[in-house]
C-alpha cells in the first residue's frame, strides 16, 4: 500500500497513485509560459496560446503548455476526467517517477504550489520518462494514448490523409507527392491576377489616353479660338461694329460727349456708303516737311533719299489693332495716286476706307489671284477684322495693274539677329535713280510696304550717315496724328525724326517680307500673273 504525501489517502500500486496525483491534486490555474498571464482556465488558456503565441514551435509549445501547472491542496477532484487533463502533466514527473525522490508538502512553497520555474528546464526529459512509463503498464494504455494524441499532434496530409510525425516531414511529402496539386491553383492564381492586373492596366491607360486627347482637344480649341481673335476671324464683327462700339465706351467713360458720337457715326456711315476714307486719320505734307529739313539741318547724315509725296494714315476707333496692314496700302496708293505714272490704272480713283479695301481684295480673289491665300482667310473679309498681310498687298496691287515684287528677308543675315541685307536692298531701291552727289534725293521711287511678324509698315525713305551706317525713314500706322504733325513744324526739332528713324540694330525679327512696286502692268502680264499666283512664290534673300 501507498499512501500520499499530500492528503495521506492509500492506494494499492504506484500507477493508481499517480492516478490520484494526477486528478486529485491538480490546481485549476495556469500560466501562460510566454506572457505569464494567469487567472483563466485551461481551455481559455489554450486559446490565448494559440493566438497569440501561434508561431513558436509546436511540440515546444505544447510542453510548455504542460509545465504551466500549478499543485493545490484540493481533495475533491476525484471526479476530473482523465482524458481533459492528460496534457497537464507537468509536475508528476517530481512526484510519481521512480527515479526521481518524491515531493512532499514540506518541501513546497507556503502557498502549497509548484511554481513553473522550479521544474521548466527538466519538463521535456521528465514528461517523456512518464509517456515511457506508461507504455509498461498495459491497463493505462488509454491514458498513454490520450497523452500523446494531446502532446503530439501529429500533422496530417491534406490531399491523401497520410500522417506524418512532424511539420517538416509533412511539408516534404506534400512538396514531393502532391507538387502538381500545389502549382496548378497557384499559376491558375497567378494568371487570373496577372489578367486582372492587365486589364486594370490597360484601363487606366485608356482613361490616361482619354484625358490627355480631350486636354489636347481643349487646347487646340483655344489655340483656334486665339488665333482667330487674334487675326479678326472670330465672327465678332468688322470695321464698322468695332468703331460704334469703342465710340459707345468713350461715351460712357465721360471722354466724349453724345453729340460727337452721332456725328461721327454719321460721318462713317458716310465714308463707308461711298467707299472713300474719311480721311480722319491722315497726315499730308511730311515728306516735304522732312526735305526742307534735311537741306537745312542733319548735320549727321551723308546723303538721304526721300519717296514720292506719302499721306500718313494712322489706326482709328473702327480698326485699332488688326488695321496696320489696310492703313499702310492707304499710305501706299496715297503715293501712287500723286505720281503721274500710275494714273492710267487708277484713274478716277481715291484713297478708300477699310471695308472697300476688303471688298478689292475679295473681288482680286474672284478673279482667281492667290487661291490658297483666299482659302485660308475663308474667301471673306468684309464683316472681319481680319489681318492682312504682304501677299494680299501684292494681291491687290497686282489686280490693280500695278507691277510690284515680294522680297523675303527669311533670317537674319547680321550679327545679333540683325538684317543688313535688307537695308542694302532698300538703299539700292531708292539709290538707283540718283545722279550726282546731292545731299537730299527726292526720287520718283513710291513708299515701301514692311512686314514683319505682327505688325507692318511704311518706309519711306533712307540715311547714309556719315559714319557709313544705314537708319530707314518709316511710318507707323500706330503712331497717332498728333505725333506725325510735330513734323510739320518749321524748326522741327531732332527728337520728332526719333519715331521715324530705324537703324540696323533696331530690327530684330526673325523675318521681313516687303513689296516694292516697280511700274505698271500690261493686260496681257497682269493675266500672266494671276496664272503665277496659283503657286504663290516670293523672292527670298538670302
Amino acid at each position: 500500500m501507498l499512501s500520499c504525501d499530500i492528503c495521506g489517502e492509500t492506494v494499492s500500486s504506484e500507477p493508481d497513485m499517480k492516478a490520484h496525483l494526477l486528478i486529485v491534486h491538480m490546481e485549476n490555474e495556469v500560466i501562460c509560459p510566454f506572457c505569464k498571464l494567469s487567472g483563466v482556465n485551461y481551455d481559455e488558456m489554450c486559446f490565448h496560446i494559440e493566438t497569440a503565441h501561434f508561431e513558436q514551435n509546436e511540440l515546444e509549445r505544447n510542453f510548455e503548455r504542460i509545465n504551466t501547472v500549478q499543485y493545490g491542496t484540493s481533495d475533491n477532484r476525484k471526479d476530473s476526467s482523465l482524458q481533459c487533463r492528460a496534457n497537464i502533466n507537468s509536475g508528476i514527473h517530481s512526484a510519481c517517477a521512480s527515479n526521481q525522490p518524491k515531493t512532499s508538502a514540506q518541501s513546497l512553497p507556503k502557498d502549497g504550489t509548484l511554481k513553473h520555474k522550479d521544474f521548466y528546464s527538466e519538463n521535456l526529459t521528465e514528461s517523456r520518462k512518464f509517456l515511457k512509463s506508461m507504455e509498461k503498464q498495459p491497463d493505462r494504455t488509454k491514458l498513454k494514448e490520450s497523452i500523446y494524441e494531446t502532446m503530439y499532434s501529429l500533422p496530417e496530409c491534406p490531399f491523401c490523409g497520410k500522417i506524418e510525425d512532424n511539420s517538416q516531414d509533412m511539408e516534404t511529402h506534400v512538396k514531393t507527392k502532391h507538387a502538381d496539386r500545389l502549382d496548378t491553383p497557384l499559376e491558375g492564381v497567378n494568371r487570373v491576377q496577372c489578367s486582372r492586373d492587365l486589364e486594370l492596366a490597360q484601363q487606366l491607360q485608356q482613361e490616361e489616353d482619354r484625358k490627355r486627347r480631350s486636354e489636347e482637344s481643349r487646347q487646340e480649341v483655344e489655340e483656334f479660338q486665339k488665333l482667330q481673335r487674334q487675326y479678326g476671324l472670330d465672327n465678332s464683327g468688322g470695321y464698322k461694329q468695332q468703331q460704334l462700339r469703342n465710340m459707345e465706351i468713350e461715351v460712357n467713360r465721360g471722354r466724349m460727349h453724345p453729340s460727337e458720337f452721332h456725328r461721327r457715326k454719321a460721318d462713317m456711315m458716310e465714308s463707308l456708303a461711298i467707299g472713300v476714307d474719311d480721311g480722319k486719320t491722315k497726315t499730308s505734307g511730311i515728306m516735304e516737311a522732312l526735305y526742307r529739313y534735311y537741306q537745312n539741318a542733319a548735320t549727321d547724315v551723308r546723303r538721304v533719299w526721300l519717296s514720292t509725296g506719302v499721306d500718313h494714315f494712322h489706326s482709328s476707333f473702327g480698326d485699332k489693332g488688326w488695321g496696320c496692314g489696310y492703313r499702310n496700302f492707304q499710305m501706299l496708293l496715297s503715293s501712287l495716286l500723286q505720281n503721274d505714272a500710275y494714273g492710267d490704272s487708277l484713274k478716277d480713283m481715291s484713297v478708300p476706307c477699310i471695308p472697300k479695301i476688303q471688298s478689292m481684295i475679295e473681288d482680286a480673289w474672284k478673279e482667281g489671284f492667290d487661291p490658297q491665300g483666299a482659302s485660308q482667310l475663308n474667301n471673306r473679309l468684309q464683316g472681319t477684322k481680319a489681318w492682312i498681310g504682304a501677299c494680299e498687298i501684292h494681291t491687290l496691287l497686282t489686280s490693280l495693274r500695278i507691277k510690284c515684287r515680294i522680297v523675303d528677308f527669311h533670317k537674319s543675315t547680321g550679327p545679333l539677329g540683325t538684317h543688313p541685307r535688307l537695308f542694302e536692298w532698300i538703299l539700292s531701291y531708292y539709290a538707283s535713280e540718283s545722279e550726282g552727289s546731292p545731299k537730299v534725293v527726292c526720287t520718283s521711287k513710291p513708299p515701301i510696304y514692311l512686314q514683319h511678324q505682327g505688325h507692318s509698315r511704311t518706309v519711306v525713305g533712307i540715311e547714309e550717315r556719315k559714319n557709313r551706317t544705314l537708319c530707314l525713314l518709316v511710318f507707323d500706322p500706330g503712331c497717332p496724328s498728333r505725333e506725325m504733325q510735330k513734323l510739320l513744324k518749321q524748326d522741327m526739332e531732332v527728337s520728332s525724326l526719333k519715331q521715324l528713324r530705324k537703324f540696323v540694330g533696331n530690327l530684330k525679327h526673325k523675318q521681313y517680307q516687303i513689296v516694292a512696286v516697280e511700274g505698271v502692268l500690261s493686260s496681257e502680264e497682269k493675266i500672266a500673273r494671276r496664272q503665277a499666283s496659283q503657286v504663290f512664290t516670293a523672292e527670298k534673300i538670302p
